[in-house]
């Protein structure tokens, strides 16, 4: 009886067709516009402005399961804002703040969003990340290679490819959400939408390879792998599962394969040569990306309000490419206790939820995936301004509240008590 429930349940919908239909392409326009990074302003932040308008005018719902979402980024913002009061006369400074606020509205925005007409606007929120990986992706290709007049100068960086965005690490990173869903596509789709998805992933994971950004390397093999083992832990039938595993198997063999080519060539086999290699200069040494990590933590304990925003370069030879870290510094002890909390409350709500058998639950562990590689990724790199970790961050709790509920509105349809009992 809960499995025919299960299956009959859709979350509600209570505007005009018209309005929903609206609201949908507003989702999509969101998870398109945030490939376009390189741009000021952003596509994506105006795309969030004009959806934020549009879903306050027509309905949306606070539900008490984001109030410690709410607080927490209003106490990390908070710990900024304090610590920069004294900085603001740098543009760059208050800019750097009117971000962190505005990165906050819009994880707000996503799980506000996302928490209803869940599946709908999941859907469209995957393709139109899909879509907007596969534009950043090609472009990246495109001038990594030549194939457009002047695009080498305008869509690499350093000799790696940086597509629609302005660094390189920040387009492989972005591109591992969008491949993970293009993925799940290629190992259960049908034929001709598996041919598609094959397409935007391997220009995707050609470009992931082209930025030579060891972490999204990483990240992508990690998260898929992670992303695989789940699906085929909830799978329903033994087909299912052993169609995923041909399916991976015969993706990581094209995989290599692809590799391979690549590496023959002189200019990539070089640059591979020289990323992969963990002997970094700025990765070892006093002052190399590490040592900063346990300097910058004994400064943290004796600075309660920080340094500030965009202050680390000047006590130590580079930024402190560690988020946790970044927080402490930027926003003292207050933005540097909530953001790891924020993030780790995260993760353990989560994996809660992952095996909630919601309709949704093939993008929840794609979605789940990808984010908790970024949040390894952070240990590493200063991703607290990345557009698409706050996206991941807002659609968890989304996906999260809309379990909840969902978890409720079937045990009602199978005439279950809270408590689990029978009514």
């Amino acid at each position: 009886m809960a499995e025919v429930a299960a299956r009959e349940f859709v979350s509600p919908t209570i505007a005009p067709p018209g309005v929903v239909a609206l609201q949908r392409a507003l989702v999509w326009l969101v998870g398109a516009a945030g490939a376009l990074g390189v741009i000021e302003p952003s596509p994506d932040e105006l795309a969030t402005l004009a959806s934020a308008a549009v879903f306050i005018a027509t309905g949306i719902r606070l539900r008490l399961v984001f109030l410690p979402l709410l607080l927490l980024l209003f106490l990390i913002n908070l710990g900024y804002t304090i610590s920069a009061i004294p900085l603001l006369d740098d543009s760059k400074i208050a800019s750097w703040i009117a971000t962190s606020w505005y990165m906050a509205v819009t994880a707000m925005l996503l799980a506000l969003v996302t928490s209803d007409d869940t599946g709908a606007r999941l859907d469209m929120l995957r393709r139109g990340l899909v879509m907007g990986g596969a534009v950043a992706a090609l472009a990246g290709v495109a001038g990594y290679f030549h194939l457009v007049p002047g695009g080498y100068d305008l869509l690499t960086l350093y000799g790696r490819a940086r597509g629609t965005f302005k660094d390189p690490n920040v387009l492989g990173a972005f591109l591992i959400l969008p491949a993970l869903l293009a993925l799940q596509n290629v190992v259960t789709a049908r034929l001709a939408a598996t041919l598609r998805a094959g397409f935007a992933l391997g220009v995707m994971a050609l470009a992931i390879l082209l930025a030579f950004s060891r972490a999204a390397w990483g990240g992508l093999v990690l998260t898929s792998a992670f992303m695989l083992a789940l699906m085929v832990l909830t799978s329903t039938s033994s087909r299912e599962r052993s169609r995923i595993i041909v399916m991976t198997l015969a993706a990581a063999v094209i995989g290599l394969m692809l590799i391979a080519v690549l590496l023959s060539l002189d200019s990539v086999a070089d640059m591979f040569k020289q990323r992969a290699s963990f002997d970094q200069s700025y990765d070892g040494g006093r002052f190399g990306r590490f040592g900063r990590h346990i300097l910058g933590a004994d400064m943290a304990l004796d600075l309660p309000f920080g340094i500030g925003p965009l202050q680390f370069h000047n006590y130590f030879p580079e930024d402190t490419h560690n988020s946790y870290l970044n927080a402490f510094m930027s926003g003292g002890w207050l933005s540097g206790i909530c953001y790891p909390a924020l993030v780790f409350t995260t993760v353990f709500l989560g994996f809660r939820y992952l095996f909630v058998r919601v309709p949704w639950q093939r993008t929840y562990i794609a979605v789940f995936s990808a984010f908790l590689g970024t949040v390894g990724e952070s240990f590493i790199i200063d991703t607290d301004h990345w557009r698409h970790f706050f996206l991941m961050l807002g659609t968890m709790w989304g996906m999260i509240a809309a379990a909840r509920t969902y978890q409720v509105e079937t045990g009602r349809s199978a005439g279950i008590g809270p408590q689990g009992a029978l009514s």
